[in-house]
């Protein structure tokens, strides 16, 4: 999977958050995300981060992401 498309989920998902994402290896299925969002204000990280997972659901849940690493922070 290409890092631009999980942008564009992460983009959908965190409207007017500041996204990144790093294809660690090369491979398309090894990725880091930093998200940060007016959304996770007040919220616990592991809260923040099932909001990650949730938004990427469908290919963690295909496969194609093999392993993921998040980073998250509210903007408060």
């Amino acid at each position: 999977m290409a890092a631009n498309a999980i942008h564009v989920l992460l983009e959908q998902a965190f409207p007017g958050g500041e996204v990144a994402v790093e294809d660690r290896t090369g491979g398309g299925d090894h990725f880091q995300v930093t998200v940060s969002s007016e959304r996770f204000n007040g919220l616990s990280l592991i809260q923040q981060h099932k909001l990650v997972n949730a938004a990427l659901a469908a290919p963690l849940a295909d496969g194609t992401i093999h392993e993921l690493r998040i980073r998250t922070k509210g903007t408060a």
